[in-house]
């Protein structure tokens, strides 16, 4: 339990400095003393859970990113009749690049839970530095994954402004591979647009290096194929 009340410390100390908030101002927000919410972050004491709903509401996260990272994680069935690609993994990655600032942009999907046997829910963890702490990133997403014979379906909607909702479609993922295509449907902030990007998934981290980031990049025949059909696709 020690253990425990220490990680969601660290994790609300975290999330508040990625917020810009001080102790004071959080410790207002929650209604608490400065000094109680520093106990919190040093484990001192035990948070309860009202009090942790409370916390993460304020710093605009889900409570499960205010928890430790489960050792066991719910993972995809392993069945013959369902995707090969996602087969028995609790967690996958995405890379997509980012022609604004010229960077890969990786990502981390985790499962959380079946709502039936085809569609899990999801979270995407978008823009981090470390892969140890990859719940610390720009762009946290919420949504369902939905199988179907010829697609996989992602649908999310972004934690912190919710009129950002963005769609995924991988083709074929009943067959399998190290890695998938798919094609990202959202929307930017900077600047203010619908975009539509390929993106890379694959069932462990990949090495990146400039080959991987050209891989990443819009090829001829990306542009070929948006000639022929008017359309960015990916296959």
């Amino acid at each position: 339990m020690a253990e425990l009340t220490r990680q969601v410390g660290e994790n609300i100390r975290k999330y508040r400095k990625q917020r810009l908030m001080t102790l004071e101002e959080l410790s207002s927000v929650i209604c608490k003393s400065r000094s109680t919410l520093s106990k919190y972050e040093k484990g001192e004491i035990t948070i309860d859970i009202e009090v942790l709903y409370e916390v993460a509401s304020a710093l605009h996260v889900n409570v499960e990113q205010l928890l430790p990272v489960p050792r066991e994680r719910i993972k995809f069935p392993e069945s013959e009749n369902y995707p090969a690609f996602f087969n028995g993994i609790s967690q996958f990655y995405s890379y997509i690049f980012d022609g604004r600032n010229n960077q890969i942009i990786r990502s981390v999907f985790d499962v959380l839970s079946a709502t039936d046997e085809r569609r899990q829910k999801i979270v995407m963890y978008m823009n981090f530095k470390d892969y140890q702490d990859y719940r610390c990133c720009e762009n946290t997403y919420r949504g369902n994954i939905e199988h179907y014979d010829a697609i996989t379906n992602i649908s999310l909607i972004n934690q912190d402004t919710p009129m950002e909702k963005a769609s995924i479609q991988i083709l074929a993922s009943y067959l399998d591979a190290d890695t998938k295509w798919g094609l990202w449907n959202g929307f930017s902030s900077r600047p203010m647009m619908p975009i539509a990007m390929k993106m890379l998934f694959s069932k462990t981290p990949l090495k990146e290096d400039f080959n991987f980031s050209k891989q990443l990049k819009v090829s001829r025949e990306d542009i070929r194929l948006l000639k022929l059909y008017n359309m960015l696709s990916v296959t």
